[in-house]
């Protein structure tokens, strides 16, 4: 594995270390392509500024170090500058406009609320729901189709605990619009190195049938997980079981 572009940094709130022994990290690992992908800065109509997002006080230090390390390790690694960011019906043009004027080289959708974070009815919560199961496919399926996120982080992140079938059904939705717009779905390694309820088999099953694009992300929240050989290891067992269509680096399909 030569890529990771789902990284976070300290500025969130829930990471820790420096930005730049990640990318050190990653060199000595043999990284070539790396991205950083900060839960992007938004502010709600009503001044609600999120928990865990960039501070918007902090985004020109996140740019400017980032631009900064980025030409440090020119001649070592390819680093872009992203962020991670949600789609929410209300707001997703706002976001997405903040996203632009940021400029923004990529985007990773992460679904981690459903509605928005402001009802704080999170993806992760255990729910019988069907409506809230049909709201988390609904969004992620607009985020798809916008055309703007390079892959989806943690695609099976909601936790729908109801009837199986009614799973089944859903979430192929999402594997389909992935195969047809050729977005790929990501197998989160934070989820396997913290032994999360995701990576969920029963969502790569159905991404295995479709056949849909797969690529993977370390999620890093330290330096050490700027690298994660042992979450690799795991997420290529997933990948063989379900036959999966890896298709590797997000911006190089196929390598």
């Amino acid at each position: 594995m030569t890529y990771n572009f789902h990284t976070h940094t300290k500025r969130c709130g829930h990471a820790k270390g420096e930005s730049e022994n990640y990318i050190l990290r990653a060199i000595e690992n043999g990284i070539k392509d790396m991205g950083f992908s900060e839960h992007i800065p938004f502010i709600f109509p009503d001044g609600y500024e999120s928990y865990f997002r960039l501070p918007s006080g902090q985004i020109n230090e996140y740019l400017d170090e980032l631009n900064f390390l980025r030409e440090k390790y020119k001649d070592k690694i390819n680093i872009k500058i992203g962020f991670e960011m949600e789609y929410y019906p209300k707001y997703f043009e706002a976001m997405l406009e903040n996203a632009k004027k940021l400029k923004a080289e990529y985007l990773i959708l992460g679904q981690h609320f459903l509605y928005n974070e402001t009802e704080n009815v999170a993806s992760v919560k255990a729910t019988e729901s069907i409506a809230d199961l049909n709201e988390y496919v609904n969004c992620v399926l607009a985020g798809i189709k916008s055309g703007v996120f390079t892959y989806i982080a943690h695609p099976d992140l909601m936790n729908f605990i109801g009837d199986d079938n009614i799973y089944y059904d859903e979430m192929k939705k999402i594997c389909v619009a992935s195969k047809e717009y050729n977005i790929p779905l990501e197998i989160n390694f934070l989820g396997i190195r913290e032994g999360r309820r995701y990576p969920t088999e029963k969502f790569w099953k159905i991404a295995g049938e479709v056949q849909c694009p797969v690529t993977f992300g370390f999620d890093a929240h330290d330096e050490q997980s700027a690298y994660d050989g042992a979450s690799l290891v795991k997420a290529k067992e997933i990948v063989k079981k379900y036959s999966l269509n890896y298709t590797g680096n997000p911006f190089k399909k196929g390598e």
